[in-house]
């Protein structure tokens, strides 16, 4: 199936390592170019000498209210156009409810939220018809995760804006859209399975909860992210994909 990705132009933030670069890896697979976005600009340029001459790797902080413009700005001198950006933002600090501090609720506010937020503002002012805004959130927007009490804050109010902004966009034929991963199997959810103290005990009792019986991988969302961010998905708009394996047991 031919997506229609060749030559289209995508920023794709938060992107040297994980579901973002999974991501970038199977849009350029399939012919798009991207510009790619990490904290570190050694690792940003890495990453994409790793994807080839159609990347371009950029530092970047979602935090940064500048850094939507830039990364825009950028997407048009290297490649020409700008078709999209997918937003992935590293996990918030995990924690409870009681351990996590006002300055951790607050740096994860600035860059997964209000970052996400203004990137998208910008990307929406930029976008033509056929643009799309992807938003790589998590499952937690449907259920808490345990252990992760500011993403089940945060991630829920994202998907309220992503939905809204769908609505405001359609008219003028730009897509809104969200990815909910579970248990891909990255290093952030490795971190997180050591949390308990015995990562290989939580992976199996997480497996054995999940109907597939197996984490995901960063390639089966990286694919899922691409047909998303694609015009194959032209009339899909304002929804959130769970990829969790069938995790998610309601309608």
């Amino acid at each position: 199936m031919d997506l229609g990705l060749k030559d289209r132009v995508y920023v794709v933030t938060g992107a040297t390592r994980g579901l973002g670069y999974a991501s970038a890896r199977e849009l350029t697979a399939d012919g798009a170019r991207v510009v790619l976005t990490g904290r570190d600009a050694g690792r940003a340029q890495a990453a994409a000498a790793a994807l080839g001459p159609n990347a371009a790797g950029v530092a970047a902080d979602n935090s940064d209210p500048q850094a939507a413009a830039r990364l825009i700005a950028t997407a048009r001198e290297r490649f020409g156009r700008f078709d999209g950006i997918l937003i992935s933002v590293g996990g918030p600090t995990p924690g409870s409810a009681a351990d996590n501090t006002d300055e951790q609720w607050t740096a994860a506010f600035e860059s997964v939220f209000l970052g996400a937020v203004r990137l998208a503002r910008a990307a929406a002012a930029e976008l033509s018809e056929g643009g799309v805004i992807g938003f790589v959130l998590s499952g937690s927007v449907h259920e808490p995760i345990p252990g992760l009490t500011i993403s089940n804050g945060l991630r829920p109010g994202l998907a309220g804006f992503a939905k809204s902004l769908s609505v405001e966009l359609g008219p003028r034929g730009i897509r809104v859209v969200g990815l909910l991963p579970a248990r891909i199997d990255t290093d952030r959810v490795r971190e997180l399975d050591a949390l308990f103290g015995d990562a290989d005990a939580a992976r199996s009792g997480n497996e054995s909860r999940i109907p597939l019986r197996r984490y995901g991988t960063p390639e089966e969302f990286g694919r899922s992210a691409a047909f998303l961010l694609s015009p194959a998905a032209s009339y899909l708009t304002g929804i959130m994909l769970p990829v969790d394996g069938g995790s998610r047991h309601g309608f």
